[in-house]
Parts: C-alpha cells; sequence; structure tokens
C-alpha cells in the first residue's frame, strides 16, 4: 500500500511488467502511478523514511531475537548513471544499516568463473530478517554477457532458466525479490556523464568505457527486453521505473520496499524474560 494519497495507483502495481510490455514504448520522464511534482515526490519521500524504517527495523528485530521468516532482496538493475547508487544512499539509507546486507556484483573473479554464473550470487542472499540490496546482479551475466557475447549463445540461454528457478527457490525460502530497472533514456544519460566531467569532486565516477558502451546502447535495450520477457514471473515480477526524474525513481522505489514489508508484516519479538521482574532488579541495582 501506499503512504500517501498521490498515488493514484499502487507503485508496485503501476510499475509491474504485464504481458505485452515494451521497454521502448516507455516514456523515461513519466511518473506511473504517482499525480505529484517534484516538490510534493520530494515532501512525500521523507514522509516516507518513517514507514519504511519501522518496518525494517521490526525485521531487524525479529532477527536478532531469531524469529525471523522472511528478508527483502531489492535488485537493481540499468545502465550506468540511471541512479543506483541515488536509490543505495537516499532510500536503502534511511534504515538501520545494521539490517541491511548490501552486495555489488562486478567482473567475476578467477575462482568465480570456475563455478556457474549463480554460485557467487547464491552466497549473497539475504538472512532472514535482512533487507538485501544487489547493485548489479546475476542479471549482468545475461545483460553484458549476452551484448558483448562473453558466453555462446547456448549459455545465456539456459541462463534464462536457470535465473527463474534460482529466485522461485528464494521465495520459497521467505524471500520477497523485489526487481528493479531503472530506466532512462540515452540522452539524459549523455547529461549525466557531462556532468561528471565538468565536477571535480564527480571525476571519479566517470569511467572513459562508459561512452563505448552507448555505442551498443539499442542492443542493450534489447537485451534487457528479452531477460524481462523471460524473467518476470509471478513470485519475482520486474518493475520498470522511469528514472530521468531521480525524485520519482526513489519515491517509487521506496514504496515497492514498504510494500514488500507490509508483505512480510513483521511485529516486535516478545521479551523472552520476565519484563516486571527486571524492572524491579534494575530499580534496585
Amino acid at each position: 500500500m501506499s503512504t500517501n494519497s498521490r498515488w493514484s495507483t499502487p507503485a508496485a502495481e503501476a510499475l509491474r511488467v504485464e504481458p505485452g510490455f515494451s521497454l521502448v514504448d516507455i516514456d523515461t520522464r513519466s511518473t506511473p502511478g504517482y499525480d505529484g511534482d517534484k516538490t510534493t515526490g520530494t515532501a512525500d519521500l521523507e514522509a516516507g523514511r518513517a514507514p519504511l524504517e519501522g518496518l525494517q527495523e521490526r525485521l531487524f528485530a525479529q532477527s536478532v531475537a531469531g524469529t525471523a521468516t522472511g528478508s527483502v532482496l531489492l535488485v537493481l538493475q540499468a545502465m550506468d548513471t540511471a541512479g543506483k547508487g541515488g536509490i543505495v544512499r537516499h532510500v536503502v539509507g534511511s534504515v538501520d544499516p545494521q539490517g541491511v546486507e548490501l552486495a555489488s556484483f562486478k567482473k567475476p573473479t578467477a575462482e568465480e568463473l570456475e563455478h556457474d554464473f549463480l554460485w557467487r550470487i547464491e552466497k549473497r542472499l539475504p538472512d532472514a530478517g535482512r533487507l538485501g540490496v544487489f547493485d548489479r546482479s546475476h542479471y549482468e551475466d545475461v545483460l553484458i554477457g549476452r551484448v558483448r557475447e562473453l558466453a555462446p549463445a547456448e549459455e545465456i540461454e539456459r541462463r534464462y532458466g536457470a535465473i527463474v528457478n534460482f529466485e522461485a527457490e528464494a521465495a520459497d525460502l521467505g524471500i520477497r525479490v523485489v526487481k528493479v530497472m531503472l530506466h532512462i533514456s540515452k540522452d539524459e544519460q549523455r547529461e549525466r556523464l557531462a556532468e561528471r566531467l565538468e565536477r571535480p569532486d564527480k571525476h571519479w565516477k566517470y569511467n572513459p568505457s562508459d561512452v563505448d558502451e552507448r555505442a551498443l546502447w539499442d542492443e542493450y535495450m534489447r537485451a534487457y527486453q528479452v531477460a524481462i520477457d523471460r524473467t518476470s514471473t509471478p513470485v519475482a515480477p520486474w518493475h520498470v521505473i522511469p528514472a530521468d526524474r531521480k525524485w520519482y525513481a526513489r519515491l517509487a522505489v521506496q514504496q515497492l520496499l514498504v510494500d514488500a514489508l507490509e508483505d512480510i508484516d513483521p511485529h516486535w519479538p516478545a521479551a523472552d524474560y520476565d519484563v516486571e521482574v527486571e524492572k524491579a532488579r534494575l530499580a534496585s541495582s
């Protein structure tokens, strides 16, 4: 459920991929389901911090008490500059970091390449009571892997089915998988890369290879379309978020996380000691 009335349609419903979905038809500056503007969106993001923090704290408390049965995994995928880091800082960053497990999957190591592509991913699934975040994920292996032909075509094809099975098994373990593609336009990416070059404090975020990847933009969009078509399932649906407006993307992810946590419905764990006895002991100490 949405935490404010400006969502005319719940975020999960407005952004969830349905049959017939077409990535190229998405307006990357649109705000599906949300009737506000940047001013109200920024205010609503701030207002949404407390509900998200409260739900996550109860979930983490259950983890500490050993009573947790569920967890949430946020999977973030996007072209460079689309705002994954902003989501981690401004949305995930509003909750207790003790209960967050963040993983960022870069180029596989020599050891990782000796195993199936999901080997390194399985080890980073969140424990019960935790909020896991994949800043890039197993989908790199069917996105850049497909575009850059890092694996044979038949292996890429096999991976789609392996991902579906993997995510279904994660769901069986009580993990709510929230898959998000932050979808920006090629023009917006150019502007964000240009800003990085103009600001010395952002030079560290610029990678010359980003320009090389831009030459393959259409190939990446096709790879995303195929991956979304092949791996969006009832237990792990894809949500495509127009991301040219950063405030909207952050607000939408916040709402998706609140929905997932409300589905788990975590409660404060009961004390495993006599509260009144402890009050008396403390008072006399």
